[in-house]
């Protein structure tokens, strides 16, 4: 069925909840996607392999992948092993790193903030610092969960936009402030993508997929949070949400 809105698939965590397994995505995605991209969110359940990947993707005019508590599983990078009670999400890594170079090979616009920036990092190659804050040369980026939201995710530092990159291109600046409220990072890029931006320690804050035939670009912060009372944040899922009108136009000729 399709809608005079785009359609963003958005792949949803596998969290265990009392006795029984839930398929969640938070709604400040939802939200997003629906008022800053202007489209209509369909939430994708992380069943790995047992999820059609072809169908999947000739029913979407874009992929968002959200942000999350859980951490990709090292051994998806040759990382070593986590600390005990770190929380992850082997459904969800099964199903969006394969679904992420179909996804670009196939020309459907993709969006990736947070987790959904190491998916990608790490589905085409790349690795990633597991504990930023014990880093040598790194500072902590992660927010102080006794604040209110509102702090935990106001602005928290400048990024440095690549000059000439989509995102300077985006924001019509050279930086932007950002939230910042993550653990992990980008250790080593991965083949095939391109710094976008960068935190004042050097920690790479944004890249996008170099030989991508449509919109693919991935954020470390946050900026679905109030994204229409944002201007970056707004341009930025405005930009995507034009993407998938692109993809479902021309589909439907």
């Amino acid at each position: 069925m399709r809608t005079s809105r785009p359609i963003i698939g958005i792949p949803a965590d596998r969290r265990q909840l009392g006795l029984h397994p839930f398929h969640l995505v938070g709604e400040k995605y939802i939200t997003a996607v629906l008022d800053a991209a202007g489209a209509l969110p369909l939430l994708v359940p992380s069943i790995g392999r047992e999820l059609a990947l072809d169908a999947l993707l000739e029913s979407v005019d874009g992929l968002l992948l959200t942000g999350s508590r859980s951490n990709v599983e090292p051994q998806h990078y040759q990382g070593t092993p986590s600390l005990p009670g770190t929380l992850h999400d082997p459904a969800r890594d099964a199903t969006t790193l394969p679904l992420i170079p179909r996804a670009i090979a196939d020309g459907v616009p993709l969006l990736g903030i947070c987790r959904g920036f190491q998916e990608i990092n790490v589905a085409f190659g790349g690795s990633l610092w597991q504990r930023l804050a014990e880093e040598a040369g790194l500072t902590g980026h992660h927010e102080d969960p006794q604040q209110p939201l509102d702090v935990q995710y106001g602005p928290s530092h400048v990024v440095h936009l690549a000059p000439g990159g989509q995102l300077a291109q985006i924001a019509g600046a050279e930086r932007i402030e950002v939230n910042s409220v993550h653990h992990q990072g980008v250790r080593v890029l991965g083949a095939g993508l391109i710094e976008e931006a960068w935190a004042p320690d050097g920690l790479i804050e944004a890249f996008r997929v170099a030989d991508a035939p449509a919109f693919a670009l991935a954020v470390q912060w946050h900026p679905e949070w109030r994204a229409t009372e944002n201007p970056f944040s707004r341009a930025l899922f405005t930009k995507f949400g034009e993407a998938a009108r692109e993809r479902a136009a021309a589909r439907t000729q």
